[in-house]
């Protein structure tokens, strides 16, 4: 309920200040299961994609964010769940599975952590296993770097990859990690087009 209150009710203002500017947003409309993956510039970058996207989208959190009883139910009102970044998290995963079992959407970061350069860090394989195991697509998102400094939000969306495609061509043992390099290409290319704008 609070997910949906602040995205009809809060959002829409937020659209105003940010003025939003997405390319290919026909991707977002994207239909079952989904992997939505982004570079992460800033705390806000999981209410910008909420902004744009037509889908509610589940997310994971760092768990310090889930401490004490009001955090943990604000949190988790907003379809979030918590990941600890200190060891492996099983748990976590399975929470995004259920998530893509119910064919909704999940949302990633997958450079692990808000990057203060304006490079995309080298990616973590967690969106690609996720993929794999669940067969979900995953659309690829790009913000660019000043979207906050000049509050305009200039977003790209890429188009689904399918890791049908991937598994295919690519031998059992290397398809985690050539499922991430394409990941990183498809957010790359993005980053091209936004930064070209």
């Amino acid at each position: 309920m609070l997910y949906i209150l602040i995205k009809y009710l809060l959002l829409p203002i937020v659209g105003l200040i940010m003025r939003p500017i997405v390319m290919g947003k026909e991707n977002l409309l994207i239909r079952g299961k989904a992997i939505f993956v982004c570079n992460h510039i800033s705390m806000w970058d999981p209410v910008m994609m909420a902004m744009v996207s037509p889908r509610y989208i589940h997310f994971m959190a760092k768990a310090e964010l889930f401490q004490g009883w009001l955090g943990n139910l604000f949190f988790r009102a907003l379809f979030a769940f918590p990941v600890s970044r200190k060891h492996s998290d099983l748990g976590s995963v399975r929470n995004a599975m259920q998530v893509l079992e119910k064919g909704k959407v999940f949302g990633i970061f997958p450079e692990g952590k808000r990057t203060i350069t304006d490079d995309l860090d080298d990616l973590e394989k967690g969106a690609a296993f996720l993929a794999i195991r669940s067969g979900a697509p995953v659309v690829p998102m790009y913000i660019r770097r000043d979207s906050f400094k000049k509050c305009r939000l200039v977003m790209a969306v890429g188009s689904p990859i399918f890791v049908g495609d991937i598994i295919a061509s690519t031998p059992k043992s290397k398809l985690l990690d050539v499922f991430t390099d394409e990941i990183s290409d498809a957010i790359h290319a993005l980053q091209t087009k936004v930064e070209a704008r």
